[in-house]
Order: structure tokens, then sequence, then C-alpha cells
């Protein structure tokens, strides 16, 4: 271990000093320190990793936390370099537009619903079925947020048009997950629960749902999922005929499904850019995420060019970039390949 300090080390402040003192013995008490530093105002240790490294760097985490600082870890080359840099601060929540949203949300939802059959139980219960879908979705997120003590907000749902009445909703994340594993959770948590809440939405649309052979005027034919398709199967709706006229609870379901769909695409910041980028770090992550665009070109060209716009932004990455993310995982990512088949639906069968 060699400490190494700029000319003007002589000039900094004593309180950064002993900041960097502390530092130094909390880093050493979880990693073997091979060379200490002050590098453009940041302090910066040259680790060599333990067995247990992923853990002990969950512990400094919370060591240094009074200090001020978060630790990063990353290679650089051959060497994991370790530093601390200054902890941003966040703004609170903005609590009253989170509620105003929700509530403006639930109104273009309603008049979504009540378009679509114009009634007030159809409307309300078209209501209830998208947020419930849109909600369990970005609550997975919250939850796994504060499991693993990354710092989000209550969703900030987007009033829209019809036929949804939605743009989504969306949760603002203030502070990196601590490793992979965490990172995984977080993209992992949204699509599976909304996932979830779809199929039991969709099996609820469809039992609500009627087959003819006289369609309204204004109705059309659309194209579903194959887990729409299976679940027709296993749970048919009531009565006879050539044509199956969707409640629109049944259309929610659509829509869960579609959501969750998009949300697992391997693109910048989406829920599938979390998992990729968890499993198989940066460079490749890239890759990935210019693949997914042209695959949302293909299949839903709209969202194609928001991925576009998060593909400009590198991923941060977690907290600890070196440790790995557990076999668990590698293996619940085969099962996010399988929803992801099972909810495609290309755009032109839809609108």
């Amino acid at each position: 271990m060699s400490d190494a300090f700029p000319n003007d080390h002589v000039a900094e402040p004593s309180d950064a000093f002993a900041q960097f003192e502390q530092l130094r013995v909390m880093v050493e008490s979880e990693f073997n320190v091979e060379e200490s530093l002050i590098e453009h105002g940041i302090p910066t240790f040259y680790v060599r990793l333990r067995e247990d490294s992923k853990e002990a760097f969950l512990r400094l985490t919370k060591h240094v936390e009074s200090l001020g600082v978060i630790p990063l870890l990353r290679r650089r080359g051959e060497k994991v370099v370790l530093r601390a840099i200054p902890k941003p601060l966040t703004k609170p929540s903005r609590k009253t537009t989170i509620v105003v949203l929700f509530l403006a949300t639930l109104g273009t939802v309603f008049l979504s619903g009540y378009l679509q059959s114009p009634d007030i139980m159809g409307a309300v219960m078209f209501t209830g079925a998208i947020m419930a879908v849109l909600g369990s979705h970005e609550m997975g997120h919250k939850l796994l947020a504060d499991k693993h003590a990354v710092e989000a907000t209550y969703p900030y749902f987007i009033p829209g048009l019809p036929p949804i009445g939605t743009f989504g909703a969306v949760i603002q994340q203030k502070s990196l997950p601590p490793n992979k594993d965490a990172l995984f959770d977080l993209g992992f948590a949204g699509p599976v629960t909304g996932f979830i809440v779809s199929i039991i939405v969709t099996i609820i649309g469809v039992q609500l749902s009627v087959v003819t052979n006289e369609l309204p005027v204004g109705a059309r034919e659309i194209g579903v999922p194959l887990l729409f398709e299976f679940i027709i199967i296993l749970f048919p709706p009531s009565g006879t005929g050539r044509w199956i006229l969707f409640h629109p609870v049944a259309f929610a379901g659509l829509v869960g499904m579609i959501v969750t769909m998009l949300n697992l695409v391997p693109v910048g910041m989406f829920d599938g850019g979390h998992v990729a980028r968890s499993l198989v770090g940066e460079k490749a992550h890239r890759i990935l995420s210019f693949l997914g665009i042209l695959l949302l070109a293909l299949i839903w060209y709209p969202m194609a060019f928001l991925a576009l716009l998060f593909s400009f932004y590198q991923h941060p990455g977690p907290l600890d970039d070196v440790s790995k993310p557990t076999p668990l995982r590698k293996l619940a990512a085969l099962g996010l390949i399988a929803i992801f088949v099972l909810c495609l639906v290309p755009i032109y069968s839809i609108f």
C-alpha cells in the first residue's frame, strides 16, 4: 500500500485529510488496498477483491454514509478501483404532483373506458383494470427499490388519449442500485409483477366478453399475443359465433401484455435494459440496445424513437460494477425472454 497526494496536498483543508484517513480505514477493513490516493479531488483506492467482496461492498456503503460519500467499484484494465464520490443532493418527491397526475389519469382512463363501453360500470371496470396493471408494474419497482435501499419516488402516472387514456407511469430513481443483483431485481420486478396482474385481468376480461356472429358498427379485428390466445382457450367466453367481442377489461389485459413486452426490450434505461446491463456489462449492453432498437422498429416503431433517445444516455450501472449477479438471476433472465415471446404482438395488428 502506498499513499500519494498531489503536489499541493499541504494546502488541503485538514478536514478533507481527516475524511480521507477515515475512508482509508473503512476501505481497508473490507478490502485489501494496494494503493490509495486522491485523484482529481476524489479519494481513490486500488483494491484486491476477496471472496466476500460483494457483501463487503454493501457493508462499506453503509459505513461511509456518515461521511456524505458513496463508493463506486469499477474495473480499470486489470485493476479494481474504488472511488468515493460526494453523495449528490436530491430534491424531495413532489407528492402533490403525484396525486394530481394520478387523479387526472383516472379521469382520462375513465373517459377512454366510457368511449369503449358507454356505461358507467364498464368504464369503472376498465379504469380499475388499467390502473391495476400499470400501478402493479411500477410498485414492483418501488418495493424492490426499497428492499435494496435505492431511493425512489412513488409512481407518476401520465394522462393520455383514447383508446387507453394514459401514456403509462414512471418512478423516479434518485440513487444507484448497490450491485448487479439489485440492478437486475429492479428491472425484473416491474415486468413480472405487471405480467401476473395482466394475466388475472385478461382472464376476468375474457370471461366478461361474448362470442357473436354480428359485430357492432365500428368494431374491427385486432391481433393478440400468444398468451392471450392461450387464456381464451383455457377460459373461453360465453356464447357462440365467429367473433369475440372483447370487454374493455379484456382490452386492459391486452394493454398490460403490450406494456410488459415493450419494457422487456433490452434498450438503455428500459427494464430490459437494466436486466441486460446487470448480466452482460457496459459494452455488450450498448450492442444489445442497438439490436433492441432495430427490433422495436420492426414490431412497435413508435417506441423505437423513444428507445433511440434513451440510447444516447449511457447506463450508469450499479455502484458495484465488478461483482457478478447470482446464478439464479441468470436463470430468471430466461423466464423474461419467455414472457417477452408470450406477450409479443406487432403494432400493425392492434391499431
